[in-house]
């Protein structure tokens, strides 16, 4: 007698598929495809944040970011994620700071806003003169603006990425100082470390005719976003440009045609009715604390003094700076 199969041991045929063909579930098996970016989900707070920035950036407040988080390829130079080593690029903190730099026209590549800041004056004319600069304006979150601008720093939910400054060529200036119908007057710094004096030496430069400023290569600060904002805008208008060796470009000068005055308290000439003031003129300005160095001394034709009061030991460099260009041009006025 044939026994019965036992329950369960027979497969029971479906329709539409065969045994074997792997048919069962291929919909399931293939899955839902990519999972999609969390800025593209509207429900995640990347979609919403996304979303926000497009509005803002569509009525001209901000642009949404550029690194691939609904951002705008088209718009300017995209900040990287991180500053890397040879990231020369300075950040200005402080609502005041970045308005007065904004104000004085400082080349800017980012404006920084925190999310959730609350807005006042300086912050929406800040937004609105970046805007017209075509300046990127990016909002980001709390703890990235404190990264990007040192954890000491108190950046008041803005901040503003500055380039490095692009320095000219010394002869390069000379030779369009002396193309021009005035006579050349040109403010070299020996050794000058603090970019206030360096700042407010700029801006008596430009306010008194002078054709730039020659910075040496060592040991000299350079145009940073404090001298730049000290300058009040200066900066934008009196080229500064970078020495390799501060005694043979003083040669160089002097090779064509340019005489060298010096600063410093113990001058053998006094700077009231300087008798070269209408020549053409290379001012050495010294450091703040030692003055004039040996070798630039050497190299002077005339090493000329400020007569102040006995009972203030000196000036600084930028008040020096300041009062000796005024008086060459007032003196170059009262000979025309």
């Amino acid at each position: 007698m044939a026994s019965k199969p036992r329950a369960g041991a027979v497969r029971k045929g479906t329709k539409g598929t065969k045994v074997g063909t792997g048919g069962h579930g291929r919909k399931a098996l293939e899955g839902k495809g990519p999972t999609p970016k969390a800025e593209d989900r509207e429900w995640h707070p990347a979609g919403k944040r996304k979303v926000r920035l497009e509005k803002l950036a569509s009525v001209g407040k901000l642009q949404p970011r550029g690194n691939g988080r609904g951002g705008n390829s088209s718009g300017p130079s995209k900040p990287a994620a991180r500053r890397s080593k040879t990231d020369d690029s300075e950040i200005v903190t402080g609502r005041n700071s970045v308005l007065e730099a904004l104000r004085a026209k400082m080349p800017a590549t980012t404006l920084y806003i925190a999310t959730r800041s609350e807005m006042d004056d300086r912050m929406r004319e800040s937004i609105s003169l970046a805007n017209n600069r075509g300046i990127a304006v990016l909002e980001v979150m709390k703890p990235e603006l404190d990264r990007l601008s040192g954890h000491d720093a108190v950046h008041q939910g803005i901040a503003l990425k500055v380039p490095p400054y692009e320095y000219a060529h010394p002869i390069d200036l000379l030779e369009k100082a002396i193309e021009s119908d005035t006579q050349p007057l040109f403010v070299a710094l020996d050794g000058i470390t603090d970019p206030r004096n360096l700042g407010a030496i700029i801006r008596s430069t430009a306010a008194f005719g002078g054709d730039g400023i020659i910075l040496p290569q060592r040991r000299s600060v350079g145009v940073t976003a404090s001298a730049w904002k000290t300058s009040a805008g200066a900066a934008a208008r009196c080229p500064v440009a970078m020495a390799s060796n501060l005694t043979a470009t003083i040669k160089e000068f002097k090779n064509r045609g340019v005489f060298v005055i010096g600063l410093d308290g113990g001058g053998d000439i006094q700077l009231p009715g300087l008798a070269l003031a209408d020549r053409p003129l290379l001012v050495v300005v010294g450091s703040e604390g030692k003055g004039l160095s040996r070798l630039v001394t050497e190299h002077c034709d005339a090493v000329v003094s400020i007569p102040i009061s006995a009972a203030t030991e000196s000036l600084n460099a930028g008040i020096a700076a300041s009062v000796a260009l005024y008086e060459i041009s007032r003196l170059r006025a009262a000979s025309v």
